[in-house]
């Protein structure tokens, strides 16, 4: 990783100061970060296409538990369509205003409708009208196109706030089986420790930086 041009001014992370599980360490470091990071929900979405070439995206992070890690997507993007070829993914969360960062590695499941529906009816208007409107990844001819398809979603839906779902869009559950936790300091000799899922409990190693 880059060197920044200061360093957080982190104590050692010692393995004492680690939860035995990897979900509630994160919610301690997630609500550290969301007093101090600008976006701390900001992820990098990596998935392997049918012919191992991998990608890469930012996505947004949108709720976490003990089963893991939520995101949602259009169901017909190409990452929708890696996540069906091959449902192994990984995450990277960088928080750079506190110099630590957090990767991820695990398999990708379908949420429930239901748990997806509830999420969308959370979201403002304009955007559950732009999930209708966008036919994520494919080609366009042009910005006009885009904008037409959601004046035709807008006139669908007239002035109803009741917007459903769509059938072609909802959530994700990365259930974890590596979780590394890195933290930066000076002389690159920076604070790296790995959880590896063994036969349902959690295995914990510091590594070299």
């Amino acid at each position: 990783m880059a060197e920044p041009g200061n360093r957080h001014d982190h104590p050692p992370l010692r393995r004492a100061d680690l939860s035995a599980n990897p979900i509630e360490q994160f919610g301690r470091w997630y609500e550290v970060a969301r007093e101090g990071v600008e976006l701390p929900d900001a992820m990098a979405l990596a998935t392997a296409a049918p012919d191992g070439a991998p990608d890469a995206r930012m996505v947004l992070l949108k709720a976490f538990d003990t089963e893991g890690f939520r995101f949602h997507s259009n169901y017909e993007s190409v990452k929708a369509t890696h996540l069906e070829a091959n449902p192994r993914a990984a995450l990277v969360i960088y928080w750079r205003e506190l110099d630590r960062q957090v990767r991820v590695r695990g398999t990708v499941e379908q949420l429930d409708p239901v748990e997806s529906g509830r999420y969308f009816e959370t979201r403002d208007r304009d955007s559950r009208l732009g999930a209708w409107a966008s036919p994520q990844s494919r080609p366009l001819e042009n910005r006009e196109e885009l904008e037409e398809r959601y004046e035709k979603a807008r006139a669908r839906f007239g002035d109803t706030e009741d917007i459903p779902r769509p059938e072609f869009w909802g959530g994700y559950l990365l259930r974890p089986d590596r979780v590394e936790f890195w933290q930066g300091h000076h002389a690159r000799l920076h604070d790296r420790f790995l959880y590896t899922r063994e036969n349902g409990d959690w295995r914990l190693e510091r590594l070299a930086p």
